[in-house]
């Protein structure tokens, strides 16, 4: 993913983080500084990918999607990932 021009969260992103307790400028670091996971690149109307970041030793998955015309980021959702669906290191699923 480039850098992004900017950044705008959608309705729902904005609500999970509320429900979270996570900042616009903490997501905004993850997107920045996040590993990515795995990449959505059909995704519409942009690809998308799955980043992985922490906040104050907590992991935080972030779902962002990128123009491709003005590299403007758009935030899907950001959520706590689950220790059941998640192995350790928060990058891979549980079987």
């Amino acid at each position: 993913m480039k850098q992004c021009t900017s950044v705008k969260f959608s309705g729902h992103a904005l609500r999970r983080m509320f429900e979270r307790s996570l900042s616009t400028e903490e997501i905004v670091f993850i997107i920045q500084t996040g590993e990515t996971i795995t990449g959505y690149p059909d995704d519409k109307p942009y690809p998308s990918e799955l980043r992985l970041g922490w906040v104050n030793g907590r992991p935080v998955h972030v779902v962002v999607a990128q123009s491709q015309e003005n590299s403007e980021c758009y935030v899907i959702t950001a959520y706590v990932p689950s220790a059941e669906i998640w192995n350790d290191d928060f990058k891979t699923r549980r079987n």
